[in-house]
């Protein structure tokens, strides 16, 4: 029991102690002991300083309330801009997120709430965060299954290494609901372990050839050169058409694979699972090939709202103490447009590409859209029901 629903006890018996006679008075006592569990002498004390308040009385304990309801609104019209992320990736950038929001004459806060949301600490953030309306999904169904041959591509063992640029990780995720019988779309979605790019692809069914057809199409949208592949046991992945393609493919694309049932070995692709796809487009069964369409535009426009503008932190060191739990330590928030243009070891042209589309792109108008598609897949899976 709070300390909240303590006081409103006793509140609502103050009028009944107040006017009760001295044996009605002592069951008020019995009853409230007996349920907030306080001591015969504290419980009278409680009433007799609810007594002695005159009916003006307000509680000046505390300080300041610095950050009132504006701020609290303001700050959730940018997280929700941001896709609902964490107060640790989206603490750094409220001035960005608010200067794109100007820029699109969709900020309707005053200046004084603005300057306020600027330098909230990242504490109090984390607070009004948590109040938020954190909905979550259900969980999906698995459909891996482990290639009849898989053993014509080796196991990735131990941690990546920081291994350069278009070295990344590979999975798909299975639009089914449900039911994993019959057809249904997929997603192919591409994650690179240095720069976390993001690339997506969407497809009818998980055939080996419609597989590596979306593998081209992730590769054709990456500012950088697809170096290796690291998908997991999946008949997908581990055939002849991909190992065919990757050896090759000039320059050779490595290809390793995790091991069957491991999925701590593919950790950064499989929450990207949820954080990338699941969270936009849910858990809905998609079983006609028109989906197939609506969800690459919608691919289309997420790429450049996660690349560009959505931070995610990486894990660089992890402190290991005896009889406590394992501490990590990450970098500072970074989107992947800027890990890219942090890297000595990507061409200078491929950069100022990267710049000249950034120069263009609007982040107020990528959610719209995202929003809008994802509507539109809801009304579609609706119309054929």
């Amino acid at each position: 029991m709070t300390m909240a629903t303590k006081q409103d006890i006793f509140r609502t018996h103050c009028a009944s102690y107040r006017h009760g006679s001295k044996h009605e008075r002592g069951e008020i006592l019995s009853a409230v002991c007996r349920v907030t569990g306080i001591t015969r002498k504290g419980a009278t004390r409680r009433f007799n300083i609810l007594l002695r308040r005159s009916s003006d009385w307000e509680d000046q304990r505390g300080g300041r309330v610095r950050y009132g309801p504006d701020a609290t609104v303001a700050l959730k019209d940018i997280w929700k801009l941001a896709g609902c992320i964490c107060a640790e990736r989206l603490h750094g950038r409220v001035a960005l997120y608010v200067q794109q929001l100007e820029k699109a004459r969709r900020w309707e806060h005053a200046a004084e709430t603005t300057a306020l949301l600027c330098v909230m600490s990242l504490g109090t953030m984390k607070d009004r965060i948590a109040q938020f309306d954190h909905r979550g999904l259900r969980r999906g169904r698995g459909t891996t299954k482990p290639s009849s041959i898989k053993e014509i591509v080796p196991v990735r063992h131990g941690p990546w290494n920081n291994p350069l640029p278009g070295f990344g990780e590979i999975d798909t995720v299975a639009h089914c609901g449900d039911v994993i019988a019959g057809d249904f779309c997929y997603t192919v979605q591409y994650t690179d372990v240095t720069t976390i790019w993001t690339a997506l692809s969407a497809q009818w069914n998980k055939g080996e050839r419609a597989t590596l057809a979306s593998i081209k199409h992730i590769e054709a949208h990456l500012p950088f050169a697809l170096k290796g592949l690291d998908p997991d046991s999946g008949g997908e992945f581990i055939n002849w058409h991909l190992v065919g393609w990757a050896h090759a493919h000039i320059p050779r694309v490595v290809l390793t694979r995790s091991r069957p049932y491991m999925k701590n070995d593919h950790a950064r692709i499989e929450q990207k699972n949820y954080v990338n796809v699941r969270r936009f487009v849910g858990y809905a069964r998609f079983d006609s090939p028109a989906f197939v369409r609506v969800l690459n535009e919608l691919y289309e426009m997420l790429e450049d709202y996660l690349n560009f503008f959505i931070p995610s932190v990486m894990c660089t060191a992890k402190e290991r103490h005896p009889q406590q739990r394992t501490k990590r330590i990450y970098d500072k928030p970074q989107t992947a447009y800027e890990r890219v243009l942090a890297r000595e070891d990507i061409l200078e042209e491929v950069k100022e590409r990267l710049r000249e589309k950034y120069a263009t792109l609007s982040m107020v108008e990528l959610k719209q859209h995202i929003d809008s598609l994802t509507k539109k897949l809801a009304t579609m899976k609706q119309g054929l029901r």
